[in-house]
């Protein structure tokens, strides 16, 4: 059950292509607006085939860019153009430029990133909400048995471990200052399929434990959800202790409310 959505205006799904697997120089013809996802969409036309399809624009990506995958490897026309020696920091001089999708073993370390895979072959799957990025720590490289995956700084501070051959765009996700629109008027909330928030203590006693009552008063209970199950702002927890992300190096920092950093500074 998903409360306060509904309505609005009738959307058109645009087919985003966030694998890139096919390799080839592409022409930016135009930015547009998706109202599927926060980030903005990119039109890109194949220069050698002229199929147009959907990309995920990244941060500054104009009209008339060219950018290029390379995850079926490296044209022999580069290959060529470094004097057919294949040194890391010269191939991403070549190649690591904004917009261009590459195999994360294939980026230089420190890099920002976006649209990231989690397995070989398969599509980008995080950071790809507006404004979003991650970074690269480490290849591994000293270390033969951990040389299979790459770390991976998110925003969250989570460190996590990705396939070194998952697929990563170069830069930022586009809009970055989405999270800061005035929407200016109720209606076009409704436009965007946003019904309105009714506060549980505005409801009647059916309707809500923090309901009834004569005046502002929920009933001397503790702040809870709709339906009385979970902490109206807690969250509820659903992953079992004993089903671990392994893939996480370092957790995200929790409990970093204003309550708590008051703590840490008194402490």
């Amino acid at each position: 059950m998903v409360r306060h959505r509904g309505g609005g205006h009738k959307r058109r799904i645009r087919i985003v292509d966030f694998s890139r697997s096919k390799n080839g120089r592409q022409t930016v013809e135009r930015i547009e607006y998706d109202p599927g996802r926060s980030a903005h969409i990119a039109l890109v036309t194949h220069e050698q085939s002229g199929a147009k399809s959907y990309i995920l624009a990244s941060e500054g990506m104009r009209a008339g860019d060219v950018v290029e995958s390379f995850r079926e490897g490296l044209p022999q026309e580069l290959i060529d153009s470094v004097g057919g020696v294949l040194d890391a920091g010269m191939i991403a001089a070549k190649t690591a430029w904004r917009g261009n999708c590459l195999p994360l073993h294939m980026i230089p370390v420190g890099t920002m990133i976006y649209n990231v895979g989690l397995r070989s072959g398969s599509r980008g799957q995080m950071c790809r909400s507006a404004g979003t990025y991650a970074t690269i720590v480490s290849k591994n490289d000293e270390n033969p048995r951990s040389a299979r995956h790459i770390d991976v700084r998110l925003q969250s501070g989570e460190i996590r471990k990705v396939v070194r051959d998952a697929c990563a765009t170069i830069g930022t996700a586009s809009n970055p200052l989405h999270n800061r629109a005035q929407l200016g008027k109720a209606g076009r909330s409704r436009w965007l399929g946003i019904r309105p928030t009714v506060r549980g203590l505005a409801m009647n006693a059916c309707d809500h434990p923090h309901g009834g009552g004569r005046g502002k008063s929920k009933g001397n209970v503790h702040p809870i959800s709709i339906w009385g199950r979970t902490l109206a702002k807690g969250g509820f927890k659903t992953r079992k202790k004993s089903n671990v992300n392994r893939a996480v190096v370092v957790p995200r920092p929790r409990q970093q409310g204003r309550k708590d950093k008051l703590k840490q500074k008194a402490s």
